[in-house]
Formats: C-alpha cells, structure tokens, sequence
C-alpha cells in the first residue's frame, strides 16, 4: 500500500490492521426500495418444503432464508406492533386502542424523518387513511386492522404530532404503483384475510404473493431492490418459528440459522437506514451474513448508465470490499 512503507513500527501496523478491516466491513446496504410482505400464522414447517407453496420456497431458494426466525408472543396485534415500534407497547390483544396511546417512535414515522418515504398498502382497505375495524367479507377477504400497525399512528393534525404519520401513508393495495421505481423507500404490504393465509390455504396466499409481487421481484433484481417476506406468529403449536425470506441482488442465497425475531428484523432495517434505534432494539442484533459484497463497477448505483451517483457508490463500494 502506498503511504503505508512511509511509516514504521506500530502506525505502520495500525495503518495495515485499519485497512484490513475497512475492506473486510460488510455493511448492510441500502437498497432503493424495500418491499415487505406480511403473512399470517403459519409456522416455518408449514410454509418451508411445503408443496402448497411453491412460489415462496422459489423465493426461499434463490434468496436468504432464516431458518431459526421467531414471532415475539401471540395474537397477531402485538406481533405487527412489536416489529413496526420495538416494543408490544402495552398491546395484549387484536382489539382496537385509541390513538392517545400510540406516541412511541415507530419505523414509519422515523423512515420519514430521515428524509426517506414510507407506505403501507392493505387489501381490502376502504379508502386511503380509513380507519375502521373491519372490512370485506368472507367471499372477498377481510381487511383486519390488528394486521396494520401504522395506522394506529396515523394523524390528520397539521403540523403532525412528534412520532406521528399522514393518513396519506395508509394506503389500498390498490393504491400499490406498477413502475416500481415511484414506490416508497420503505413499503409494507398486507394481504386481506383470505390472501395472507390467515382464512384462505397455504396454496391461496402463495398464489397471491406470485400473481401480484412477482414482477416486483424480478424487478427488484436489477434495481438494486429487495423483497422481505415475513410471517407475523405461528400456528401457537411450534414454539412460534416462522419463516422469513430476503429475496434481492445484494443477498448471498442460503439458508440462514442465526436466531432473530421481530426486533432483530426492526433493528436490521434501521441500520439499513441510518434509523434511530428503538426500545427493543436497542440490544438487538442486526441480521447479519447474508448480504453480498457490493461489485466495484462503472454502473455501480444499478440504475443504468452513468451517473453522478456512480463515483461515490464506487467509492462506498471499495471501502465495503467489492469484489
């Protein structure tokens, strides 16, 4: 190394050894977009080498699959809150609570501050920023809002209350644009009761999840994007292991057996962006292992051509590792 023969006895060692460690650093990226998907109480045994989902084990494939993955308790409420906030925050049960009780930092709102975006996108959700109970019925599905944590947050005050998000972000699926490249940084996505295996079959949710997000995956593979789909809690007969997959370009495919839950994941996506840390994650472990060395390239940003992202994200690139 250049710069490094000009030094002698421990800087030299220092210098070598600092090196070393920038370059053997894999941080975890930052992707364009993200994408999560959430589906319903199925334990990892009844998704993973199941026939009835063959869509989500192509996934589990050509992806990361954590296989020692765990829901925090059950019902399913304190299971969203827990990921979406870093703490069940009192909430016990899938009835609704006022919003007085919801002033807790939270992913979405932080997502925000960070001068990046959030959205969420419910099936079977009225109208955007509704805030009801319950809707559909049994033949279409039903939109559940224990299954859509940002809303218990959601304000219609100007200038919006600290730790607070728009009605705006509480959107439909519906409402889920088709140039991916107009999506949120952050998007999470909530089948209707039918689609998320919650009331319909293991074979009714895998095929929701190929006929409406595979194009977004294949996708995401060019565009520097990443597909999450996670389980909220299990079936209550499998100590609540549940599956969770990470499909994108800068994943190493594998399968995973370092043991998280809900609040390694929440920590894992406040590093990938520079988020503050929240109550349960404060001493959690991000996801770690999976994430590819980013390539040192011309093109290196992924959008296409050169650009004047290019030079720094080369230069991110190297000091990550690249290969």
């Amino acid at each position: 190394m250049l710069g490094i023969r000009c030094l002698s006895g421990q800087a030299a060692v220092a210098a070598v050894s600092l090196a070393a460690s920038m370059l053997q650093a894999q941080p975890i990226p930052r992707p364009d977009h993200v994408v999560i998907v959430i589906e319903e109480n199925k334990a990892y045994t009844q998704i993973i080498g199941s026939p009835s989902a063959p869509y989500i084990n192509t996934l589990a494939a050509a992806g990361a699959l954590m296989t020692q993955s765990y829901g925090i308790t059950h019902p399913s409420q304190p299971n969203y809150i827990a990921f979406f906030a870093g703490s069940t925050l009192g909430v016990t049960t899938n009835n609704m609570y006022p919003h007085s009780q919801f002033t807790a930092p939270n992913l979405g709102a932080n997502i925000r501050a960070a001068g990046l975006t959030f959205g969420g996108y419910s099936e079977t959700l009225p109208e955007i920023g509704w805030d009801g109970e319950s809707a559909g019925d049994a033949i279409i599905g039903f939109y559940k809002r224990k299954h859509n944590p940002w809303a218990n947050w959601q304000d219609a005050t100007l200038p919006l209350p600290p730790n607070k998000v728009p009605l705006s972000v509480n959107m439909r699926w519906t409402d889920f644009p088709t140039d991916y490249s107009t999506l949120p940084t952050l998007s999470i996505v909530v089948p209707n009761q039918n689609h998320d295996m919650h009331d319909g079959t293991i074979l009714q949710g895998d095929q929701w999840l190929q006929q409406n997000l595979s194009a977004y995956a294949a996708w995401a593979m060019n565009h520097n994007s990443l597909l999450i789909v996670h389980f909220d809690e299990d079936d209550s007969a499998h100590a609540n292991r549940i599956a969770t997959i990470f499909y994108g370009p800068m994943i190493v495919p594998g399968q995973y057996s370092q043991v998280i839950n809900h609040y390694n994941f929440l920590r894992t996506l406040e590093d990938m962006f520079g988020l503050p840390h929240a109550a349960g994650t404060i001493a959690a472990a991000p996801i770690a292992g999976i994430w590819a060395a980013p390539s040192c390239y011309a093109d290196c940003d992924g959008v296409g051509g050169l650009t004047a992202n290019d030079f720094q994200c080369f230069l991110d690139a190297f000091v990550a590792g690249c290969s």
